[in-house]
């Protein structure tokens, strides 16, 4: 009787002999909990607070002992950009010895809070701050070195001056008719841009965002010497809408003294719409080339027109795009200021806000005013920025 089982030909392996079966697949090792280490924890600690005491007081000596740096800003750039990108290399290595250097479960919670808080702190000390110092003032005198009787007296000055109820109406209608126009007009401009060649779609556009190049101040001062420049009648008119106006036989007007109808401040309003048309253009229009092109050809299928496909299929499509551009828009309307101060520092009934709050501080010298007038743009500003968030958030969640 024969045996079932054969004997493998020499030089071959049984399988049961392979030495990859009794391989073990390696594991990662855990290092142990060695528990708390005051040494080393101690060194992290110590570590931070050196470090951010030398950096702390490297950085005040370059604003009240410029002498010890020869007095060259180029040294000081230098050295700043080294003991900043250094000093936080060396911080984050402080804190992570301070962190390791605690018991293994207590390290794993707390490592991401560790590397967060830098950031926190800085966020801390440059917003934060300021804010709740800002509201602290609002309550103080005109220098800030103690309370008012009663402590809210500034805003009831504010509340029962004409020239703050004002500066509030001038405000609504720039909120009103500022973003509402930049957004219609960046949308024109970027549908109409989209039907151009290539090389003049880029040429149109890149005329359009030339404006925001150029500074608020600038700005000003070009529309005041070309477009609004008064000369007495009998003279040459130098700004353009005088010029029309006396050539066709009528009498030069001083533009932005004229109240009637608040129209020296929509006149104002014209600059910021030509120097944020540009930025609202580019946004949109990259939103416009971001709609799938199968839902307009599928509207045109079913025979929708081109303005039914613009208002139903495009619209719709970059709404998120257009309410991100208003906002953006409408929080810089609210802290218009350059425009104001430079063509009327607030005459005529053109007054804002934040000019507003710059007359009261440095024209007056009444800090606490000022400050309580920061104050209400502030709450003004805040729900708008709780919108903002509220619709990334949205944007976010469907993405």
């Amino acid at each position: 009787m024969t045996s079932s089982h054969s004997t493998p030909p020499v030089g071959q392996d049984v399988p049961g002999d392979d030495p990859r079966v009794d391989d073990v697949s390696p594991q990662a090792s855990v290092p142990d909990d060695a528990g708390l280490q005051p040494v080393k924890l101690l060194i992290g600690v110590v570590g931070i607070a050196l470090t951010l005491w030398l950096m702390f007081n490297l950085f005040l000596a370059f604003a009240y002992y410029p002498g010890w740096f020869f007095n060259s800003k180029l040294l000081m750039g230098a050295l700043g950009l080294v003991v900043g990108v250094g000093g936080a290399a060396i911080l984050f290595w402080f804190i992570n010895v301070a962190v390791e250097a605690l018991p293994r479960r207590l390290e794993h919670g707390l490592i991401p809070y560790a590397f967060l808080l830098p950031g926190f702190s800085l966020i801390a000390l440059m917003l934060l701050y300021p804010t709740i110092q800002t509201i602290h003032y609002s309550f103080a005198n005109r220098d800030s070195t103690e309370y008012r009787e009663p402590p809210w007296a500034n805003y009831t000055e504010l509340f029962s001056s004409s020239a703050f109820w004002s500066a509030i109406l001038n405000n609504v209608l720039w909120i009103a008719i500022v973003p509402a126009i930049t957004v219609a007009l960046g949308v024109v401009v970027a549908v109409l841009a989209d039907k151009l060649s290539a090389s003049s779609e880029k040429w149109a556009k890149s005329f359009i965002f030339l404006p925001m190049a150029i500074s608020f101040v600038a700005a000003s001062a070009i529309w005041l010497t070309t477009v609004y420049a008064y000369q007495a009648p009998g003279r040459p008119q130098t700004g353009v809408l005088n010029a029309i106006v006396q050539q066709f036989g009528g009498q030069p007007q001083n533009w932005l003294a004229i109240e009637t109808g608040r129209l020296n401040s929509l006149l104002l309003m014209v600059i910021l719409i030509w120097l944020q048309t540009g930025f609202a253009m580019v946004l949109l229009s990259s939103a416009i080339k971001g709609v799938p092109e199968d839902t307009i050809e599928a509207a045109r299928i079913d025979g929708a027109s081109e303005w039914q496909i613009f208002w139903k299929v495009v619209i719709p499509q970059i709404r998120a795009t257009i309410i991100t551009v208003f906002i953006t828009v409408l929080i810089l309307v609210m802290k218009v200021f350059d425009i104001v101060y430079v063509l009327t520092n607030g005459r005529n009934n053109t007054d804002v806000i934040a000019n507003m709050f710059f007359n009261e501080l440095f024209a007056r010298g009444q800090a606490g005013r000022a400050t309580a007038i920061v104050v209400i743009l502030l709450i003004a500003v805040i729900p708008i920025l709780i919108y903002q968030v509220k619709q990334f958030r949205e944007q976010e969640a469907t993405r």
